[in-house]
């Protein structure tokens, strides 16, 4: 579609955005999967989008060598900035499919919802929760918890500090729209944190990320 209104047929590529997009990626890079697999890497892939595990820089600069000549070879490009060798045990990590990878921290790996995916929710939660709303707590809760539940559901493997940001911004913004109804001029402030504290939104049932990150970490240890 080049203006909206009239249909391109072209021999190469597949649609932008259709749901038969995926499918073709797999099948058309499944030779690519077994490639590496029998070159010992382990690759990480989902449609055209693909991570590969190296131990060292000289694996890494061969991996990519070995990936770029089955591309050229199979009629594709890599894309230009996208593609890179990174060293994940330093500052600066990585993002893929909505999270970032880092390791450089104490630890071991870590990983958190990239900076697109955390701004991508606190816009849709602002069409939510816009300062001057109206309805009751009832209401809010109601359309606040199916997008905060399939948001946990895709990003519960997150550091447990991401989970509490996003619980903290939610109970800020909507702490905002309390204060509003009341009159109050300004920002929050501690008389709003006192009125209307983490065990009250629990009461009103609004779901917390942290709280259901917590049971279910519980839950694969087997400590209830």
């Amino acid at each position: 579609m080049a203006t909206g209104k009239e249909w391109q047929p072209s021999e190469q590529g597949t649609p932008q955005g259709a749901v038969i997009s995926p499918l073709l990626a797999n099948v058309y890079l499944n030779p690519l999967d077994h490639q590496m697999a029998r070159a010992g890497y382990q690759m990480v892939r989902y449609a055209d989008d693909f991570v590969v595990c190296a131990s060292t820089q000289a694996q890494a600069e061969a991996a990519l060598e070995m990936i770029r000549q089955w591309v050229a070879a199979a009629g594709l490009t890599l894309h230009p900035t996208k593609t890179r060798i990174v060293n994940a045990a330093e500052r600066g990590g990585f993002d893929f499919l909505g999270y970032h990878f880092e390791q450089y921290r104490a630890g071991g790996g870590k990983k958190w919802p990239r900076q697109k995916s955390q701004q991508k929710l606190r816009e849709n939660l602002r069409q939510k929760l816009p300062r001057g709303r109206s309805g009751n707590m009832a209401q809010i809760v109601a359309e606040l918890n199916p997008m905060l539940r399939g948001w946990y559901g895709y990003f519960k493997y997150s550091l447990p500090s991401a989970m509490h940001r996003v619980d903290e911004w939610v109970r800020e913004r909507t702490r905002h729209i309390l204060r509003r109804r009341q009159k109050r001029r300004g920002m929050v402030k501690g008389r709003e944190r006192t009125e209307y504290p983490i065990a009250w939104f629990a009461a009103q049932g609004l779901f917390s990320l942290k709280n259901a990150q917590a049971q279910w970490l519980q839950s694969l240890t087997g400590n209830h």
